[in-house]
């Protein structure tokens, strides 16, 4: 790990601004979600600027809907942006698409200097060249400084066959040209020195056919325009930095480039995370649900699977970052304070869904009743007919909260304050029925048909009183109680149900299960 750069900047009097730029083409990946949470804490650490920018230059893999559904997540998760699409900003446009002639302005600069080039291939060529040149130590060919004097493009062709092939309309893409041998390095803020030797790199695309710029064009283009001071990327993009930093070097000066923190992976039980692995072992991987506007499949995401958004981004910062200590639970401003770049893990990090649960439970447990009531209502919405006042909700959200790992496990913890159990455990209880119990439990239902006390404490010590006179001991006879009560052994404690429930339910729900008794 090295120090973290920003101290450089602050130096410098420039102000941080990093962001985050997703491209819409389907659901958000949690892996995503941390690199807008460690965005969002390092901005918010040192009292900068959070951009979202839409990176939609590759229209054929355009999905209708992402965009909205992006917003909607970092909605959900608390973590909105200060410049975005939706929130405006100076810097925009941040669409991508919306910026094409900026990006062609500076592909033909690169032309005009000698560091990129036109070229004409077709796909046919291409796969073709692919096929002639591949050998067992190499495959897959690239377009390289080894093959691109054997190809159709501005550096093997002559500069009238080239003009001409341009006055004629002929599809080219512009391909930097990368250097023959020369070693590109730079400081990532989480690896430290990173070099690259340009002989084993190939010459990008950075403008297309159509006109768009390629990502390797634009990022560079655009955290310029936009002076990006930091770019959190994950793992993956580390390849592609030679390019980038050509690009700065020869458009913008190196030393105007971003600090860069190339996040490490979140793996799951195969390798990196994966939709597929989600689908395998039942855990979400998604922030939010995802449905396919192709397929209509529907991958579930946290926010469904029943994480409270607090819990979500916990357990995303742990993933890979940790304050040194062997804290746990952190609420966003914590995470705020607590975050720096240099406690971030080089080294991937495991998905634990587990342990998500566990994270989600701790949260569950430590939110008042009031935070919980909205998620509450949501699942009973069904049942409203059952009049409770909010003041009763919350008084069942505090009986039951401590018993769900995930918000959905409220209704199956809660269900039996609402309706009457379908089924009744009647196994548990027969085993060591008596008549004398018998009689015990129909004098507790005219007890609870006269006059009852509200509070649990009185009913429990009537329950006793009424124990004793059977000459019966209260324990042997709580376990049938509750089952009769919430139709098998779970449920908070035995008189905090009655109190809910009320004396008429609590007396007619134990005479329906005295009559499924012998």
């Amino acid at each position: 790990m090295v120090a973290a750069g920003w101290f450089i900047f602050a130096a410098m009097g420039k102000k941080v601004r990093v962001r985050f730029a997703p491209s819409p083409t389907g659901g958000l990946h949690l892996g995503g979600v941390r690199t807008v949470l460690f965005n969002y804490l390092f901005a918010k650490k040192n009292k900068g600027t959070f951009i979202v920018r839409i990176e939609d230059t590759d229209q054929r893999r355009f999905v209708p809907g992402a965009e909205a559904y992006l917003f909607d997540c970092l909605r959900w998760c608390g973590l909105e942006p200060d410049e975005s699409v939706q929130h405006g900003g100076s810097f925009g446009p941040y669409r991508q698409s919306e910026r094409k002639t900026l990006y062609r302005q500076y592909a033909d600069q690169l032309i005009e200097k000698g560091l990129a080039y036109y070229a004409f291939d077709t796909p046919e060529e291409l796969e073709k060249m692919r096929t002639l040149l591949a050998t067992p130590s190499n495959p897959s060919p690239q377009y390289d400084r080894q093959v691109r004097m054997q190809l159709r493009n501005s550096l093997s062709l002559s500069a009238d066959e080239t003009d001409r092939l341009l006055k004629a309309g002929t599809p080219y893409v512009i391909r930097i040209k990368m250097p023959e041998q020369e070693t590109l390095g730079f400081t990532d803020l989480i690896r430290g020195e990173v070099r690259f030797d340009t002989a084993t790199l190939d010459d990008k695309v950075l403008l297309k056919a159509d006109g768009m710029p390629t990502y390797h064009l634009a990022v560079v283009v655009d955290d310029h325009h936009m002076q990006i001071t930091h770019a959190f990327r994950g793992e993956e993009w580390l390849p592609s930095a030679p390019v980038h930093i050509l690009l700065w070097q020869s458009l913008f000066g190196i030393e105007n480039m971003p600090r860069w923190a190339h996040l490490p992976l979140i793996l799951g039980p195969e390798g990196k995370l994966s939709k597929r692995d989600g689908a395998k072992y039942g855990f979400p991987v998604f922030a939010m649900n995802w449905t396919d506007p192709a397929s209509g499949e529907t991958t579930e995401g946290f926010k469904e699977k029943g994480f409270l958004p607090e819990a979500f981004l916990n357990l995303l910062a742990l993933l890979g970052w940790n304050d040194g200590s062997e804290k746990e639970i952190f609420t966003l401003t914590e995470l705020i304070d607590s975050f720096s770049i240099e406690r971030i893990h080089s080294a991937g990090a495991h998905f634990d869904y587990e342990k998500a649960k566990w994270f989600n439970h701790e949260w569950i447990k430590r939110s008042p009743a009031n935070r919980l009531l909205p998620y509450f209502q949501e699942q009973f919405a069904t049942l409203s007919d059952v009049g409770y006042s909010e003041e009763k909700l919350t008084r069942i959200i505090e009986l039951v909260k401590e018993r769900c790992q995930l918000l959905t496990d409220l209704k199956e913890q809660a269900g039996f304050f609402f309706v009457d159990p379908l089924s009744i455990d009647t196994a548990a209880i027969a085993a060591k029925w008596s008549t004398e119990k018998r009689s015990f439990f129909e004098g507790l239902i005219a007890y609870y048909q006269g006059e009852t006390p509200e509070e649990a404490a009185q009913q429990e010590q009537a329950f006793k009183e009424k124990a004793a006179a059977f000459q019966l001991k209260p324990g042997e006879l709580l376990l049938p109680l509750r089952i009769m009560l919430v139709g098998g052994k779970f449920g908070p404690g035995v008189f905090d149900i009655t109190t809910v429930l009320g004396p008429a339910t609590t007396a007619r729900r134990i005479a329906h299960a005295l009559t499924l008794l012998p």
